[in-house]
């Protein structure tokens, strides 16, 4: 691999962390309210209120979703592939943790019995007893990760995260919308032209017809317009995945397209998740502001695992060429 791409690598790990450590201060607030407690916006950790939801946290603290990316990371560390039962495992034992944090979808696929041994049968069936109607973000949180694997692979990168995306979202809204992010970044990082509305709405049209109004709206509209406060919509697959690529289309930096996201509220934590993985990757490592990835509670251990990653995925690399 490239210095580049290695650098956009780290920075969509950086990303991640910062985009959810930083959203969570306007996590399921309203415009409303972020305009009461953030009057000039939310713009450092320092501000973030402390508040019974976010007290819980110590400043510049990640939540669920990035322990999630980290599970990811973990489990293709320890299998030197991607698979769903690796993840699965190491999905179950940071919930037997006692996380402080996880979705309702999460939370039931988990518990279904013998969770570890029959991931997807578990996740089908929640999706299924739900009506189908069920499409929550908490599979495209922690997936940007896999646009990185393979990421010269389009097929490759496709297969992978929709094995990923299904440990606990079956639903085709959940799986499609990961995989337009994760298609996205290897596109980035296979250092090809960059992605147009055009070539995402072809792949999301794989999964369901509903996809691609929320692609042509991300690059079409002001952020605003988004609505990504909707209170009976903020935990919506579409909604995050509209963050991410408004992020992705208009933003001229990562500190503006993060900030940008995270002062529209709703599910910010996550929206911020995927906005600060998909820049981190189109603008790298480098570009991401120090007092930002300074003011990481954990960034010792995302280094680490990081550094890890990498010497497998060049090794991967090597392989293939």
């Amino acid at each position: 691999m490239t210095k580049t791409q290695s650098d956009k690598i780290k920075g969509l790990f950086y990303g991640q962390a910062i985009g959810d450590a930083l959203g969570l201060g306007t996590e399921f607030l309203s415009k409303k309210d972020i305009s009461i407690h953030y009057p000039d916006g939310l713009s450092d950790y320092a501000q973030i209120i402390q508040d019974k939801h976010r007290s819980r946290w110590k400043m510049g603290d990640w939540t669920d979703d990035t322990d999630q990316f980290l599970c990811i990371c973990r489990s293709i560390l320890r299998s030197k592939k991607v698979d769903e039962f690796a993840f699965a495992e190491e999905l179950y034992g940071w919930f037997k943790g006692n996380p402080m944090g996880i979705g309702n979808t999460v939370y039931k696929v988990v518990s279904m019995p013998q969770f570890t041994l029959y991931p997807h049968k578990a996740a089908e069936l929640v999706w299924k007893i739900s009506g189908g109607k069920n499409a929550a973000n908490g599979a495209i949180m922690r997936t940007s990760i896999l646009g990185t694997y393979h990421f010269w692979d389009d097929d490759q990168v496709q297969r992978n995260t929709e094995k990923i995306a299904r440990v606990t979202h079956w639903d085709p809204r959940c799986v499609g919308s990961c995989v337009v992010v994760t298609r996205l970044i290897a596109s980035i990082l296979a250092e090809r032209k960059f992605m147009d509305v055009a070539q995402l709405c072809h792949i999301a049209d794989e999964y369901d017809d509903s996809i691609r109004e929320y692609i042509e709206n991300a690059y079409s509209l002001p952020i605003e317009h988004l609505n990504l406060d909707e209170p009976t919509a903020v935990g919506y697959t579409l909604k995050a995945l509209s963050a991410g690529l408004w992020a992705y289309f208009h933003a001229s930096d990562f500190e503006a397209g993060v900030l940008k996201v995270i002062n529209e509220g709703g599910d910010a934590d996550t929206n911020a998740c995927v906005a600060g993985s998909i820049l981190g990757a189109k603008f790298g490592y480098n570009a991401i502001p120090k007092k930002y990835i300074d003011g990481l509670r954990n960034k010792e251990q995302l280094e680490e695992i990081f550094g890890e990653y990498i010497a497998l995925l060049n090794e991967k690399y090597s392989i293939s060429k």
